[in-house]
């Protein structure tokens, strides 16, 4: 080899599989390197000469379509010279013709996609595979998405399976789910949006920038996004929303064909977003709410409307109270924000409102809903009217041939209880409800609600529902928000219960209490309803009602049942698709003194569960059996059941047709699943029918060498 010829590279090895383990992205399904901002890692250049001190060697960073130095999209880095944005690399050691560079890229670099040519005096070398993906970065200390808790990073960016909690505060339940942001296409499928976001290249250092545009193209409505809504129970032209049981499908469908997947309710835009995020290196949670309000004019208040039977309306109201509403938190420093508002961030993907004029939500710093500071953003009066609204129930009574309104109650505490999501490491729920409000009735919630209050205009008791507003409603002087809950002069008190398992196709069971506390005889009028709704609040049919006078004295209850045919109710549920609840509502008003209560509660049916058989431990790529067992316990054949089955890393979403599960009946399907990632994994089933539209099971198997 003569001295003077041109230096050039032969090769290029990303030692993937040593960076990988150190950048904690081993777990990603792709050919290309995966690293994270912040933290050094290696690259082996083979040359067809020794380095000398005279050669020019430098590194070529592009990011986007067009890489320009001066906008910063390309980075040229040289060894040992002073940094190039934030960005420096090293020589490790030469070793004859092979060198080792180390590269160190800015904890604040933008996220995605860079493109290596290696450059010698006048020639550039483009390597196979030479795409590194570059992610945010939660173990290092100058990222912003820094998060100190080993246990809290393995749970909220490395675990690709968790629960999305769902049903009613009455009665909660866990819905597994499998995010799965290191299967096949996910990681592209992220890049892709964040192109699609058009997000300008110093707004993809930010992950508030990021988390925002993320919320809004999940959603398909004002960009073509990922997962179209649909609340209307009919999803013949898509997937139902209870059908899903991950992200995977969803992401991996959209990726492909770059059109929006039909169909999501709220945990599926939060389990696609959970997984967006977590992909991206943003550690993120899934936060289920339970009697979310779904107010429209951010006044802090949900109107109820019930006709004289004590059943719920529809049609008057334009805001709702959804059993529960599913969103995510997000966990960053806000640069744009003061102190103090650094941590968990709320943002949300299902479309409800526009924000900026698009369907997004978030970043709101869940602080600042604690505090009240509702003037913050993003959307922080939105997501404090969902947790803190006041519940006012009103009774449209036929008066002179006109319809008037009574209020026949308030709740101050009805909305925003039970705050869920995953406890960390643990396969159980953790309340976080203190993270978001003060203890109801503590001095902090006081100052707290006055706060937000001075920035959000309440606009006292007037009922504005659709067309309320043309008549003239009682008592139209504008009240104060009441902080507390009216006491009675009679003490009273309504309790609603299940009196025996409500399982589809036996008689609902529910029973109303009635009970005063102070001396005095009190006639009360109890009237009590029951109807199926959606989680939404959208009632679909009312299945009976009862009305009681009952006589109590003093400090005394009395139990009144209400109970309901299945014949009532059967054909209704088998028609109706998606998450269905028992709504029981009832109104009590106290003759001598005039007072009135409302009280409603939600409750859902409870099913048979499955069982799943398989061992405890399998051995990478030995095929082992997975048994899925269903018992018909209850009084009716579950129609047209599909069994859907995914275990991330084990066996492939697949769908299998049961037919119908007559009562007794005993369903059983053997899989075969071959393990091809080490670690614990999970298989999740689910069963769907005409009758039931979700019965949700899980278990772990640990796959070792």
């Amino acid at each position: 080899v003569f001295p003077e010829s041109s230096l050039k590279v032969t090769g290029v090895d990303f030692r993937k599989s040593q960076n990988t383990q150190e950048h904690h992205t081993d777990g990603y399904n792709i050919k290309n390197l995966v690293v994270r901002r912040g933290k050094p890692f290696q690259l082996q250049v083979s040359l067809n000469r020794e380095l000398r001190a005279a050669d020019k060697l430098s590194l070529h960073f592009g990011i986007g379509e067009n890489p320009l130095k001066n906008n910063g999209s390309l980075l040229s880095l040289k060894p040992e010279r002073e940094d190039f944005n934030g960005w420096k690399i090293s020589i490790v050691k030469k070793n004859g013709t092979e060198c080792l560079l180390s590269v160190t890229s800015s904890p604040n670099a933008p996220v995605g996609k860079y493109n290596l040519h290696v450059k010698t005096g006048t020639n550039i070398y483009k390597p196979e595979n030479g795409v590194i993906y570059l992610l945010f970065n939660p173990w290092c200390e100058d990222d912003v998405v820094y998060m100190a808790s080993e246990a809290q990073k393995k749970e909220y960016v490395l675990s690709d399976t968790g629960y999305i909690y769902v049903g009613s505060a009455y009665s909660i339940y866990d819905r597994p789910w499998n995010f799965g942001q290191f299967e096949e296409f996910i990681l592209d499928a992220c890049m892709y949006l964040l192109d699609k976001s058009k997000l300008s290249l110093s707004d993809r250092r930010d992950p508030a920038n990021v988390s925002r545009a993320m919320s809004a193209l999940v959603n398909a409505n004002d960009d073509n996004g990922v997962l179209l809504g649909n609340w209307s129970g009919n999803y013949i032209s898509g997937t139902s929303p209870m059908d899903w049981i991950g992200s995977v499908t969803i992401l991996q469908q959209y990726y492909k064909t770059k059109k929006p997947v039909r169909y999501g309710q709220c945990w599926v835009f939060a389990g696609v977003l959970n997984t967006v995020m977590r992909c991206l290196g943003v550690p993120s949670r899934c936060v289920s709410t339970f009697d979310s309000a779904h107010d429209t004019e951010e006044n802090l208040r949900v109107d109820v409307y019930l006709n004289e039977r004590g059943e719920k309306l529809n049609s008057l109201s334009l805001d709702s109270v959804w059993n529960f509403h599913v969103w995510n938190d997000v966990w960053m420093k806000r640069a744009d924000l003061p102190e103090g508002f650094h941590g968990w961030q709320a943002i949300d993907s299902t479309p409800q409102e526009q924000s900026q004029g698009r369907f997004q939500c978030g970043p709101c710093p869940v602080k600042a809903v604690r505090e009240g500071d509702v003037y913050l953003p993003y959307d922080s009066k939105f997501v404090y009217a969902e947790v803190n609204a006041d519940k006012v129930y009103w009774m449209v009574r036929k008066v002179n041939g006109k319809d008037k309104y009574f209020k026949v109650g308030t709740e101050t505490q009805a909305i925003g209880k039970n705050i869920s999501t995953k406890a960390v490491g643990q396969n159980r729920r953790e309340d976080i409800t203190r993270e978001y409000k003060y203890p109801e009735g503590s001095k902090e919630e006081r100052m707290s609600m006055q706060r937000a209050n001075s920035f959000i205009r309440p606009s006292g008791f007037v009922p504005r529902s659709g067309y309320a507003s043309t008549v003239q409603p009682f008592g139209a002087t504008v009240q104060p928000l009441v902080l507390k809950e009216p006491v009675t002069k009679s003490g009273l008190h309504l309790e609603i219960t299940n009196t025996e398992a409500l399982h589809p196709g036996n008689p609902l069971e529910m029973a109303i209490t009635v009970k005063t506390s102070t001396p005095g005889n009190w006639t009360v009028e109890l009237t009590g309803s029951c109807q199926l709704q959606y989680y939404t609040g959208k009632v679909q049919a009312n299945l009976g009602t009862i009305k009681e006078t009952i006589n109590l004295e003093g400090t005394s209850e009395m139990q009144i049942p209400l109970k309901i045919a299945p014949d009532a109710y059967m054909k209704t549920l088998s028609s109706m698709e998606g998450e269905v609840l028992i709504l029981v509502t009832a109104v009590a008003e106290v003759k001598q003194t005039n007072d009135k209560l409302t009280k409603e509660t939600s409750m859902r049916f409870q099913y048979p569960p499955i069982t799943v058989q398989m061992p405890e431990t399998a051995k990478l790529y030995n095929d082992f059996t997975c048994a899925l067992i269903f018992k018909n316990k209850l009084n009716v054949t579950l129609e047209n059941c599909k069994l859907l089955v995914e275990g991330l890393g084990i066996f492939k979403m697949t769908t299998f047709e049961q037919g119908d599960i007559t009562p007794g009946r005993i369903m059983k399907s053997e899989i075969i699943c071959t393990p091809t990632r080490l670690g614990e994994k999970k298989i999740i089933a689910k069963l769907i029918s005409n009758q039931i539209k979700g019965i949700s099971t899980e278990k772990a198997i640990t796959i070792t060498d």
